[in-house]
């Protein structure tokens, strides 16, 4: 990597979290294929962690499972600090956990729910970055990086009688990612976000994936293996001059 060029070619360090599935799973294994080093952040899915592991070993490239509540600063800080010895520093970073919560009316909700939703899928965002700039930026000694964040068309979205306290988490997401990009800059760092549409995942079950299919254009939810490609080519130094950018991977939904 030059210094200060902002770009995380393979071969660099990527933490990616929430990596056991869906999204965060296609990253890492794509990640792994084409020659990252890659920390694999789970929650809870033990299992699921060490089949994604050892999927990119055995295409060659070095992994390592790591546990950690993207909710808890103190796991974040671990989080990079067990990338640091056992992969070395992170150049590239996918901020992908991220929950919905329930389903409910605004009438309805608790503060139980917006502090869970908001401090896992905004703050743990920014203490994320946080840890990556430490490590990336040209100013600390650092090669420059990438940054990804993971948003969601929900975004754009009113999210009325189902998720609004979700969709409001994610544009706070796409808020963030500009003002990461812009602070990140003098650090040779550059952050974008996708906004990925309704997608085969844990969080899209079967029923919803039909419901929503008709208000798709292209008619269908992605595979996460779309999202990815869509990530991996804002790491790559394929993207080299794109930062505070969101691109939306949604079928043509918004």
């Amino acid at each position: 990597m030059t210094a200060g060029n902002g770009v995380a070619p393979a071969g660099g360090v990527l933490v990616v979290t929430g990596a056991s599935r869906g999204i965060g799973a296609a990253v890492a294994r794509m990640a792994g294929a084409r020659g990252y080093a890659v920390c694999v952040n789970y929650k809870s899915a033990s299992g699921r962690a060490a089949e994604v592991v050892a999927d990119i070993t055995e295409a060659g490239s070095r992994a390592v499972a790591v546990q950690a509540d993207m909710a808890s600063e103190d796991d974040i800080v671990r989080l990079f600090e067990t990338t640091d010895r056992a992969l070395g520093p992170a150049t590239a970073l996918v901020n992908n956990a991220g929950i919905t919560g329930p389903n409910c009316l605004i009438e309805d909700v608790d503060g139980a729910t917006l502090e869970t939703v908001f401090r896992t899928n905004v703050a743990g965002y920014f203490l994320c970055a946080r840890e990556a700039i430490k490590r990336m930026s040209v100013k600390n000694g650092g090669g420059g990086g990438a940054i990804v964040n993971v948003s969601s068309v929900a975004a754009l979205l009113s999210n009325a009688f189902e998720w609004v306290h979700y969709g409001a988490s994610k544009a706070a997401v796409d808020t963030f990612t500009m003002g990461l990009a812009l602070e990140a800059a003098e650090h040779g760092i550059r952050a974008n976000g996708v906004r990925p549409g309704p997608t085969v995942t844990d969080l899209l079950r079967s029923e919803r994936d039909e419901r929503l299919a008709p208000t798709i254009p292209l008619k269908r939810a992605a595979m996460p293996d779309e999202i990815a490609e869509a990530i991996l080519w804002l790491l790559s130094d394929k993207a080299s001059y794109c930062t505070g950018a969101t691109l939306n991977v949604s079928g043509g939904r918004q």
